[in-house]
């Protein structure tokens, strides 16, 4: 059978199952943050800043998401 003639894989086969933990981890991270709309108040140093606790949660989990990507650069080399 020659190579042309093979079926092609679909979109779901080719997704890994990093990216299949990573995109239920931002559904998860979603929900949480929908979930929590309140007005809050944080402290960090000597500066208090009150604002909604989803875009704290937002803000934390980018920072989260920035730090896995340089620790895994970082082991790349």
């Amino acid at each position: 059978m020659p190579a042309e003639d093979a079926p092609k894989p679909t979109l779901l086969s080719r997704i890994t199952m990093n990216q299949w933990l990573a995109a239920v981890l931002i559904v998860l991270a979603a929900v949480f943050i929908a979930q929590n709309r309140n007005r809050v108040d944080i402290n960090f140093l000597l500066v208090t800043v009150r604002s909604p606790m989803w875009l704290i949660l937002l803000i934390m989990f980018l920072i989260g998401g920035l730090a896995g990507l340089l620790i895994r650069r970082r082991a790349r080399r």
